[in-house]
């Protein structure tokens, strides 16, 4: 699942995903209706911008892994935002790992395997 308010970066992000073969992929735009549709469907793995308006991605973050229908639930972080205070605190919340805009197509299929294996 994609979550990211801004219709671009969600836009860019599908189309990357699609581009390394990964297609049939959810979007929410806000981490609210995110933990809501997870809670109900859960998914393998959610890529999801920092920020948001109302929760923003280390706020979805700590309520998936505070339920166990979603603790599971492999999380990446998509920010701009390269900041070292931003990258611990989504570590110690049980962030599986980050992707740093702008991204090429290399870098998110990257990404993504390092937390769920050869693609």
């Amino acid at each position: 699942m994609v979550v990211d308010d801004m219709s671009t970066s969600r836009g860019l992000l599908l189309k990357a995903l699609e581009e390394i073969g990964i297609r049939h992929v959810g979007f929410e735009t806000t981490g609210l209706r995110a933990v809501t549709a997870l809670e109900s469907s859960p998914t393998h793995l959610v890529l999801s911008d920092f920020n948001m308006p109302e929760l923003d991605g280390l706020g979805l973050l700590a309520q998936l892994r505070s339920r166990p229908s979603t603790r599971a639930i492999g999380f990446i972080l998509v920010t701009g935002r390269a900041d070292p205070a931003t990258i611990e605190a989504g570590r110690r919340l049980g962030m599986n790992n980050v992707l740093l805009k702008p991204f090429g197509v290399p870098d998110l299929r990257n990404c993504i395997e390092a937390v769920v294996g050869r693609l």
